[in-house]
């Protein structure tokens, strides 16, 4: 089978998700089995909508952290 190499579309996929931190300045998280997935986005811009909110939300705990990650 050939695929057509001309038409290309471009799917992106990013998920946002956050959790207990074991220190504030790394990216090990403490639980990562109760890891608070926010969700799959198509977009970078509604990836960090939903980012800023969970973030906002957790303001006030320094140990809590969410990360968004470009699955493809």
């Amino acid at each position: 089978m050939v695929e057509n190499t001309s038409v290309k579309s471009k799917k992106d996929l990013f998920v946002v998700f956050g959790g207990k931190v074991m220190d504030t300045r790394g990216k090990d998280f403490a639980d990562t089995e109760n890891l608070d997935v926010r969700g799959f986005y198509q977009n970078y811009e509604d990836a960090l909508a939903s980012w800023r909110a969970a973030s906002h939300l957790n303001v006030d705990d320094a140990f809590t952290k969410y990360v968004i990650v470009r699955l493809w």
